[in-house]
């Protein structure tokens, strides 16, 4: 029975597919360290105090905040903020050590 590829073919296509597995090992390796922090159930909610600093747009909008002790982070929120404006956000804290910040609902 013939073979449609020779070892020649498969070297020359050698490093496209090294690149392709090792991006889609890369896809599965991320994903489960995401469905691990959904899993795991929010072992507290502390308010803070933060000042908005900027908004910034890509998929959705993002707002860059300025802690009291001037650390920083963004926040995924699609409503408007102005900027300069004292805002209340909340750290959340997860049983397995993940933390973000977030608007309160």
């Amino acid at each position: 029975m013939p073979v449609p590829w020779t070892f020649a073919d498969v070297k020359r296509h050698a490093i496209g597919v090294i690149l392709i597995a090792s991006l889609f090992v890369a896809l599965l390796a991320l994903d489960p360290h995401k469905w691990t922090n959904d899993a795991s159930p929010i072992r507290s909610v502390e308010p803070i105090d933060a000042t908005v600093k900027s908004p910034h747009w890509g998929k959705g909008q993002s707002v860059y905040m300025l802690f009291e002790d001037c650390s920083s982070v963004f926040i995924d929120d699609d409503r408007p903020h102005l900027m300069g404006a004292r805002v209340a956000i909340e750290r959340v804290t997860r049983d397995n050590g993940f933390v973000f910040y977030r608007f309160p609902e």
